[in-house]
């Protein structure tokens, strides 16, 4: 994992995976305090984002960190300081996964404002017209299906170095124009040093209440399983 470049520009501290010049940081400072959207996917992911261009990168989406559930309803956006900023966390997560070779979009920078309570930001390049699986598996169940091996790939590698990402869904697998999978959401991901069987039953479950719950293609997740499974 490379050490990320720090630097605080009005009261925005920034680490980043490469050199980046005042003009390239100053659009996405614009942006931070700006309105977002919440992410567009058939399971009504969590993450709320921003695209932005870049000059000398591309187009990049920057993710806003949000509060969900009841204490959502009072305090969105703002965390207590305990330990690392999640945008960090999820940034450096991020490079180990992709140096194991897991698809994941690439870490440009993170952000955070404030000591004590603070907002945060994670910047990274643009999967380019892409969908969900999820969104996929409704209007093309048998391309979606045959883009499950390469999932369960991915997610093998994860199990194999013992990273729990809890909330692996077909909502936080992207699919882009050339039928690529890309893993997305690692916030809150883990390293969880346990019976690998037990981490692999895990992510199994979880893909598996999804798809009941949202009403997906069943062999969605039965082919899952069974690829995993395949992999031990």
């Amino acid at each position: 994992m490379n050490t990320p470049l720090l630097t605080s520009i009005d009261s925005y501290h920034i680490g980043t995976s490469q050199p980046l010049s005042d003009h390239q940081l100053r659009p996405l400072i614009k942006i931070f305090d700006k309105p977002y959207r919440s992410a567009d996917t058939v399971l009504g992911g969590r993450s709320s984002v921003a695209i932005q261009p870049v000059a000398g990168i591309g187009s990049v989406v920057v993710k806003y960190y949000t509060r969900g559930g009841f204490i959502g309803h009072f305090v969105k956006r703002r965390y207590l300081r305990g330990g690392k900023i999640r945008s960090q966390a999820e940034f450096e997560l991020l490079q180990t996964v992709r140096s194991l070779g897991v698809k994941a979009p690439n870490p440009i920078a993170y952000a955070h404002r404030g000591a004590l309570f603070y907002k945060a930001w994670l910047v990274t390049e643009e999967i380019k017209d892409h969908q969900t699986l999820a969104q996929l598996s409704l209007s093309d169940p048998d391309r979606a299906l045959s883009l499950i091996r390469q999932v369960a790939s991915n997610v093998s590698t994860l199990i194999h170095n013992n990273i729990h990402h809890v909330d692996l869904h077909p909502g936080n697998v992207l699919v882009d124009a050339e039928f690529s999978i890309f893993l997305i959401d690692f916030d809150k991901a883990c390293l969880l040093r346990r019976d690998r069987h037990k981490l692999r039953s895990k992510y199994i479950d979880r893909w598996k209440r999804a798809v009941i719950k949202h009403r997906l293609p069943d062999g969605l997740w039965q082919t899952f399983k069974t690829e995993l499974q395949k992999n031990e």
